[in-house]
This record gives structure tokens, C-alpha cells and sequence, in this order.
């Protein structure tokens, strides 16, 4: 125990109750821009972050949650706080996609983290690659109306900030191989046989 624990010793639900009235009064004076939770799942334990408008980042646990946070407070707003209650509809929904239960997500999505062409991109392939089915990335290029811009899908794809909401793991090499992922070979892999794809 440090010494102000030693000097004001308090307990972890005193220290709940004092960080849910945290929690509420940035939301009451509107000073929370960014909320995030955590959440396990079958491709290991995901970082959820949203603003007032949306889902607005997801993280896989091997890029460092810390690291995105603190790339969400430079990116966007350094008024961020671990709030669950926005994320629990999104939490909801991933729950009901990897038990099997869910082939979409009906969330509001902030797409501020993607621009230009990337933007473009996880758009296509948010509404028009679903459940259970795969794209090259030559067709995902095509279908985002540069059909030779191969190379600019794959980094669309490798700097998805929505990740299994915004489904990139549907992406896949002409050849049949799975391609890169920024899970990782093994969640992608989780994904695709939760999707029997």
C-alpha cells in the first residue's frame, strides 16, 4: 500500500461508488468523449471504445490496450473514461454474434478513425460482404470502384479500427490463403469457422 492508501484507506466498492459518480457527472456535463470497456470473447479479451456518435474502435488484446488508449486520447479527446454502460448494447451484440445467435450488428458506427479510400473500403465492406461469405482483396478493390488498388485494400483492412464489427476477417487472398489480419492468424481463423466461411 502506497502512502496515500495508508493514509486514506478505502475500500475497492467505496472506490466502484466514487468512479460511478465520476462516470455520471462527465456524462451529465457532457464532458465524456469517449467511453470504453472490456469484454472477453473467443479471440481473446477486446477493448471497446465509443463516442456519442458511435462504435469507434475496437482492439484486439495484442495491441496493447494502453497503447490505443492513448492513441484514442491524442486522435480524438483526452477525456476518456472507463464508462461500460454506453458500450453494453455493443457488448450485447458481440456476446450474441459469437455464441452463434447474431449475423450483423446494428450499432451506430463513428468512422472518424478512417478516411479517403480506407474509409471507402469498410464501408463496402461493412454493407456488402456478409455473414458467413469472403472477398479477395482484388474484389473488395473492385467493389470500392479501383479494381487495381489491391495493395490499399489490404492496408484498409490491416488498419480497421472496427474490427469484427466492420468484418475484415471476411477478406481473404485469391488464392484461397487467409491472408494478414490484425488479430492475428488465430482469431481470423476463429472467425471464419465461427462463420463457416
Amino acid at each position: 500500500m502506497n502512502e496515500i492508501g495508508a493514509a486514506f484507506p478505502v475500500g475497492e466498492s467505496e472506490v466502484d461508488r466514487l468512479h460511478a459518480r465520476l462516470v455520471a457527472a462527465a456524462q451529465a456535463d457532457g464532458v465524456l468523449d469517449v467511453a470504453y470497456r472490456t469484454v472477453d470473447s473467443p479471440v481473446g479479451s477486446l477493448l471497446l471504445a465509443a463516442t456519442e456518435q458511435g462504435l469507434v474502435r475496437v482492439a484486439f488484446a495484442g495491441e496493447d490496450h494502453d497503447t490505443v488508449l492513448q492513441s484514442l486520447a491524442d486522435r480524438i479527446s483526452p477525456r476518456l473514461l472507463r464508462a461500460p454502460g454506453r458500450l453494453d448494447p455493443v457488448a450485447r451484440e458481440l456476446e450474441d454474434y459469437f455464441a452463434g445467435r447474431r449475423q450483423g450488428f446494428d450499432l451506430p458506427l463513428d468512422w472518424r478513425l478512417s478516411s479517403g479510400f480506407r474509409a471507402t473500403v469498410l464501408h463496402h465492406l461493412a454493407t456488402d460482404v456478409g455473414y458467413g461469405r469472403t472477398a479477395s482483396y482484388q474484389a473488395l478493390a473492385a467493389l470500392a470502384g479501383n479494381p487495381k488498388a489491391v495493395r490499399a485494400v489490404g492496408t484498409a483492412c490491416a488498419t480497421n479500427p472496427i474490427p469484427v464489427v466492420v468484418p475484415c476477417h471476411r477478406v481473404v487472398r485469391s488464392d484461397g490463403g487467409m491472408g494478414n489480419y490484425r488479430g492475428g492468424p488465430e482469431a481470423k481463423r476463429t472467425l471464419l469457422d465461427l462463420e463457416a466461411a
